[in-house]
């Protein structure tokens, strides 16, 4: 009995003990405290829910005020320091807050880029605020820190600007990729300061692309007619390569890319056999002419044979001597990679 007793009793001080830390910590010793701030925070943004533009503004408005301010005071009365550092752990909090409210998107609050930037920037601002007044409350009186003081200062915040312009840095670079997606392909193996990380295969996504879409629509022009007509084609190859390549830049997966003013499709004619005239190897080049790490740039290259045939399907055009008509025969291998250097010049 003595011993059920004894359990009841630590058991109870246990309850005891927990209720007095919860109490202390959600009832306020005095209405001065900093739990009527964040009381007044959350009163604030429960009564904006129910008000209407601009009231609604102005109540939200001063509860991120009654949050930061009591989130602030309740770090700064027992603060615990960042390792390595002078600087609380509260003032990082504090910090962060301030961000979201100043930075926050106006009609949807909330985190971007411009408050994980700015926020190691403010929190050292929060940190060093309070080195230039001396005493508390409405005692406070300013002063110049000590010259020791101010080393730490210029230290803290300086270094904590370094980390803000890696992290805009960091976003920057995400933009450049989200719009210009082909950046990926290229060597970052020199590179201080990007590292790539995934990269699903060395060929640009974009150049490919435009390569793949002309085939189908160079083989609907000239594949299986009349070879004179593919022959005018040819000799305006590169009007007629423009106007497809402009086709497929309109496409839905390309038009809301940026880098689609950076690729230029040209064409390069030869003929592989000198003995016979009257067939070409016709190379569709897709040039980069955005940033590469090779100042000389690169490009994609898809070959395709034209080469005349008789067209079987159809009848003679002379009955005497059973000759058919001539059509072309379009035949396009695979893109290739990306290589680099200047695309050679046209003859």
């Amino acid at each position: 009995m003595n011993v059920l007793f004894k359990d009841l009793q630590g058991f109870t001080n246990f309850i005891s003990d927990i209720y007095a830390r919860l109490k202390k910590i959600f009832v306020p010793p005095r209405a001065y405290a900093w739990q009527t701030l964040i009381y007044l925070s959350v009163f604030s943004w429960a009564i904006s829910y129910f008000a209407t533009p601009p009231i609604k503004d102005v109540i939200a408005f001063f509860g991120w005020l009654f949050l930061i301010a009591g989130t602030s005071w309740y770090t700064t009365d027992d603060p615990l320091r960042v390792p390595g550092t002078f600087m609380p752990v509260g003032a990082v909090i504090t910090g962060f807050l301030v961000s979201v409210f100043a930075f926050g998107q106006q009609n949807n609050p909330g985190i971007t880029p411009n408050t994980i930037v700015l926020w190691p920037t403010i929190s050292a601002l929060i940190t060093a605020v309070p080195e230039f007044f001396e005493g508390s409350g409405t005692d406070a009186k300013a002063q110049i820190p000590k010259p020791e003081d101010r080393q730490r200062i210029i230290v803290l915040v300086a270094s904590c600007m370094v980390l803000s312009c890696w992290l805009q840095f960091y976003f920057v670079v995400n933009n450049w990729v989200e719009k210009y997606p082909s950046l990926l392909s290229d060597n970052f193996k020199n590179s201080a300061f990007v590292v790539k990380t995934e990269l699903p295969t060395n060929i640009p996504p974009n150049g490919a692309l435009i390569l793949r879409e002309i085939r189908p629509k160079l083989e609907n022009q000239i594949d299986k007619q009349p070879w004179s007509q593919v022959e005018k084609w040819l000799q305006s190859a590169n009007a007629n390569l423009s106007n497809l390549a402009d086709q497929v830049i309109q496409d839905k997966r390309l038009r809301q890319k940026d880098e689609k003013f950076l690729w230029r499709i040209e064409p390069r004619i030869s003929n592989p056999n000198p003995r016979k005239k009257d067939e070409y190897i016709l190379d569709i080049l897709s040039i980069w002419t955005g940033p590469s790490s090779d100042r000389r740039g690169y490009y994609l290259k898809q070959s395709c044979q034209i080469r005349p045939i008789a067209d079987t399907t159809s009848r003679a055009t002379n009955s005497k001597t059973d000759e058919k008509p001539i059509i072309a025969e379009v035949e396009c291998g695979k893109v290739s990679k990306p290589i680099l250097g200047l695309p050679p010049a046209q003859r």
